[in-house]
């Protein structure tokens, strides 16, 4: 998109007119430069420290909340700026032209931005615009195409509310398919839990995104997310949250209320993750398991059928292994791109052998509960063939195997149950699976 330029031209000069002089661009800070709000990015930088300082104040004024995010300390190298509109002004600046900044607020932040970018100083663009900033204004090139203001695409939405996730939320018809109950009235409650999951999911997943926007930025892969990019601005973020989970609420309530409380709890989780559990080592890998198991129990309750203790039990162990493979995968990636241990982790990257060996004993601990529950009566009721579910073992082992060795080989860029859904290998195994099962009725 090219930006409008306003540029202020000289009047006519005689031929012996003294040489014009030396050209000046003033860049709008965050009209045009920076691809986000910076009070947000204030705020956001540091969520824990803001809240106590205005505790502290005992005032919610614009004034108090303006006066601590004026305080919060910005990583200044990281924030998301737009790169023609930096480019254009170091190339001013190398052909010996002066470059500043025009910020109206937080001029403590403005001046480190430029510090750190080498711009020349900061100006206020109403003394700019009053002439009450020495420049020539014959030779003034002003840069403000309120890139903020740019509406996201909705390729950028997609991508921001992690709609390829939504496959995880397939957990829900579980119970359903596994109870054999497939009715069309049982389906179309699986498929309302499916999208209040859906949106609960994508509400808890800009959170995290705004919470993590530091981490994220000197992530090798995360750092590409709508947020942290700037490609979604955090005020639009934080106005879909909320209709969001008003959605999730209002699809729960058709189906019940205790679906409501189910799907509280797993809101309510993956808030405490967000905001707490995720940095706690170990504590972070069982609460994604939790997360997973919770929709199986929301399918279950939805669809109103029994949950097998044999399911539940499979599930925790399946899941606990697929976090631990998304936990080596990640420190994988960080050793391989030489990068330090990752701030907002309770990990080093020296535990990848751990979290190896453990990924694979909850693998195994799956596939033998598996067939634990094949040897069991549970099963006669439900299969006329039982004996041909042991074929799914070799299938379970080659799978589980499979995705720690893409892990090793630094091959699983991301979450291992979306690596299912794009990997050929997985999806021709999964598909056997519901085969034999099918075959097995």
């Amino acid at each position: 998109m090219e930006q409008p330029v306003w540029q202020y031209e000289s009047g006519t000069a005689e031929p012996s007119a003294a040489p014009a002089p030396a050209r000046t661009l003033v860049v709008d800070l965050e009209g045009a430069l920076l691809r986000s709000e910076l009070a947000y990015e204030a705020f956001f930088a540091d969520v824990g420290g803001a809240f106590a300082r205005l505790r502290a104040k005992g005032a919610l004024s614009p004034a108090a909340v303006g006066d601590v995010l004026s305080q919060t300390e910005i990583d200044y190298a990281h924030l998301p700026y737009d790169a023609d509109v930096l480019n254009r002004a170091l190339a001013a600046r190398a052909r010996g032209e002066k470059i500043y900044l025009a910020a109206g607020r937080f001029a403590r932040h403005a001046a480190g931005i430029a510090a750190h970018l080498g711009f020349d100083g900061v100006v206020a663009p109403a003394d700019l615009a009053a002439g009450a900033v020495p420049f020539d204004r014959a030779a003034i090139e002003r840069i403000n195409d309120r890139g903020t203001s740019r509406r996201a695409s909705f390729q950028t939405w997609a991508k921001a509310l992690r709609v390829y996730q939504y496959a995880k939320n397939t957990l829900v018809f579980v119970p359903a398919i596994t109870a054999h109950q497939m009715h069309f009235a049982t389906l179309g409650y699986a498929l309302l839990a499916f999208l209040a999951f859906s949106a609960c999911a994508s509400g808890a997943y800009l959170m995290n995104d705004l919470l993590d926007l530091a981490a994220d930025r000197q992530h090798p892969t995360k750092r590409h997310r709508a947020l942290a990019a700037g490609e979604l601005p955090i005020s639009s973020a934080l106005l879909a949250i909320p209709a969001l989970w008003g959605f999730a609420v209002a699809a729960s309530l058709c189906i019940s209320p205790l679906f409501l409380g189910v799907l509280g709890a797993y809101l309510a989780t993956t808030i405490a993750y967000s905001l707490v559990l995720k940095r706690k080592m170990l504590v972070d890998v069982v609460t994604l398991a939790g997360l997973y198991t919770l929709r199986i129990i929301a399918g279950a309750v939805g669809v109103g059928v029994v949950l097998s203790e044999w399911l539940l039990i499979f599930s925790l162990f399946v899941f606990t292994s697929l976090a631990l493979i998304k936990r080596f995968s990640e420190l994988s990636m960080r050793q391989g791109a030489g990068l330090a241990d990752p701030s907002n982790r309770d990990y080093r990257i020296t535990d990848l052998h751990v979290i190896a060996a453990m990924a694979a004993a909850s693998a195994m601990n799956a596939v033998t509960v598996f067939s634990l529950y094949v040897s069991s009566s549970a099963v006669t009721p439900l299969y006329s063939r039982p004996w041909m579910l042991w074929l799914l073992n070799p299938l379970l082992l080659y799978w589980f195997g499979r995705a720690l060795m893409m892990a090793h080989r630094r091959e699983m860029p991301d979450d291992p149950i979306i690596y299912t859904f794009r990997d050929g290998a997985s999806r021709i195994t999964v598909a056997a699976m519901i085969c034999i099962m099918l075959a097995a009725i």
